[in-house]
């Protein structure tokens, strides 16, 4: 049995129905139910009985407006209680369903009034939604089946974010920070964003969102990429003195362009965006790696396609994975073992000292979990420690890590539970980004 959010609706308890029915009461606000009652809600969602990070000195509305700080993150607690902020709007809505239900309102109505059909959100957009003030007497907020991506149209997230969620409006963002705004200021349902290439490795900047956004992974999908050299019509390649693109694009063409002497790389936003900065300043000598879509969308000539192939045998494949997000975790109380492959993400800190790292390994080595990936990032907050003095009575300074890792297994499975349990006793700081099916269509 999966438990999500449809998009018919968001599922409530009949306490929060009757708190919505009651949140214009002048007299005073609302409760649902009292704070066992909430226990034993996140209790049921959560049959792992993890630990969720509980933030030290954050509200609902900074920590979906900015996103928390990682500073703020390492110094909360690990308790086992329902998180406080809007990245968890149905348990929000138990506590304080001012909060969580103006807050969608309130995005909805403005994002009706400021975004026309077809706009890109952009950073400055983002802020006057967040900055203007709207009157939301008698509104109500209706799910709308919408989808943020970053990029123009054409672009492969845009593939990617189609795929994830077929049949839904896609909402284009100016930058990955706009797309995790627009998710959680409820002006979207899903993010879908990429976490890795085949060729070009790990997209930090959205590892670092998902660590600063109280938000969920609920899916996977991966988009196979075909890359395009691409000009205004009638140009040559002969005649390019630059080419155009997002900086993953142009590390997987690297060697097609080195075999382009003199021509100069200029790294955008956006592959897609690439070709229509082109198409519509009339750029001459000037050529975009994009795909095929968005040469046919902004009316450029495809001067050579599948450029991103090597001359090495072994790395013909250029493959991108995206991961879905959204403001609700995604809970199975069916072990991973009953069908469907599930995939468990999380990242977590170490003390310094030896061993610390194999300590952690093991805690799923012993139980047979196969770890699919490990990442290590350095801790913004605190990127340096010093070890304990030596015996001459010096201590050594090193870089403080991040831990992402992803392993197969969904919380569900008592396997997966003690593991994430084992792993605490020697973790710091743990959060699960979230738990969800794989994706076995590479």
């Amino acid at each position: 049995m999966q438990v999500s959010i449809t998009s018919s609706g968001r599922r409530l308890l009949p306490q929060q129905r009757q708190c919505l029915a009651r949140r214009h009461a002048p007299t005073r606000a609302p409760h649902c139910s009292s704070a066992g009652a909430t226990l034993q809600q996140h209790q049921a969602a959560n049959p792992a009985g993890l630990p969720t990070l509980e933030q030290a000195g954050s509200s609902a509305s900074s920590s979906s407006s900015s996103g928390s700080s990682e500073g703020n993150s390492l110094g909360g607690q690990l308790v086992a209680q329902p998180p406080r902020n809007s990245a968890a709007p149905i348990a929000a809505a138990a506590v304080a369903p001012h909060a969580a239900v103006f807050a969608g309102a309130q995005a909805r109505t403005r994002s009706s009034q400021v975004l026309a059909p077809g706009s890109i959100v952009t950073a400055a957009l983002m802020n006057k939604l967040v900055g203007t003030q709207a009157h939301t007497e008698g509104d109500s907020y209706t799910t709308v089946d919408r989808v943020a991506y970053q990029g123009v149209p054409g672009a492969y997230s845009e593939s990617a974010a189609l795929k994830a969620c077929p049949g839904w409006e896609p909402l284009p963002c100016e930058q990955f920070e706009v797309a995790f705004q627009a998710l959680s200021q409820w002006m979207a349902e899903r993010a879908v964003l990429p976490v890795e290439n085949s060729l070009g490795g790990s997209i930090h900047a959205v590892y670092d969102l998902l660590l600063r956004y109280r938000l969920h992974i609920v899916g996977e999908v991966s988009v196979s990429v075909n890359h395009c050299l691409m000009a205004l019509p009638a140009t040559k390649k002969a005649d390019l003195r630059r080419v155009m693109s997002h900086p993953q694009a142009l590390a997987q063409v690297d060697g097609y362009l080195r075999r382009m002497p003199g021509v100069v790389r200029e790294a955008v936003d956006d592959t897609a965006g690439a070709a229509k900065q082109i198409a519509e300043q009339q750029l001459e000598g000037v050529g975009a790696v994009a795909s095929r879509r968005a040469a046919e969308l902004y009316g450029l000539e495809i001067l050579e396609e599948g450029i991103q192939v090597s001359r090495v045998k072994d790395m013909t494949d250029n493959i991108t994975r995206f991961v879905v997000l959204s403001r609700d975790p995604l809970v199975s109380t069916v072990p991973s073992a009953g069908g469907q492959r599930w995939k468990t993400s999380i990242v977590f800190s170490l003390q310094e000292g030896p061993g610390q790292l194999f300590k952690a390994m093991s805690v799923f080595a012993l139980r047979d979990i196969n770890m699919t990936k490990i990442e290590s990032r350095p801790m913004r907050s605190k990127p340096i420690v010093v070890s304990a003095e030596t015996a001459n009575g010096s201590g050594t300074r090193a870089f403080n890590y991040l831990f992402y890792i992803d392993f197969s297994g969904s919380l569900a499975d008592p396997q997966c539970q003690n593991a994430l349990r084992h792993l605490q006793e020697i973790a710091p700081f743990l959060r699960v980004l979230g738990s969800y099916p794989a994706d076995t269509e590479l």
